[in-house]
């Protein structure tokens, strides 16, 4: 019985997942044609929101590749990897560091280090 359950449940989940695939691909073909009715000069020029949208549809469903039809498939995934390099730049950028030293400060611990050279920092 438990098992049947189990098998039941695994049926409805596959028919839930084709469903959501299938209408994100609708989404994606609503969007290209969307994009191709802006009627824009000989190459159609994409936004930045349309990029957007088309990789975070492949993100969620890898197998949307085969409905683009108005940029290469290649396109799209070096779109992706583009925004996932600039992602990591921006999150590992540097940070602000150890503060800087005044200079009289500098002096000063110059000024103390040739007073005292048993100290052993060894000043130049």
């Amino acid at each position: 019985m438990v098992d049947w359950l189990r098998q039941l449940a695994y049926a409805l989940v596959l028919r839930i997942k084709s469903r959501a695939r299938l209408e994100a691909e609708n989404l994606v073909l609503r969007q290209q044609l969307n994009i191709v009715i802006r009627k824009l000069p000989k190459r159609l020029r994409l936004t930045n929101s349309d990029r957007l949208l088309l990789v975070w549809l492949y993100r969620l469903f890898p197998s949307i590749l085969n409905a683009i039809r108005i940029v290469r498939p290649e396109t799209v995934i070096r779109w992706h990897r583009r925004g996932f390099r600039a992602y990591w730049r921006w999150k590992s950028r540097p940070g602000v560091g150890r503060p800087a030293i005044d200079g009289e400060v500098r002096d000063l611990i110059r000024q103390m280090s040739t007073a005292n050279p048993l100290w052993g920092g060894v000043c130049s």
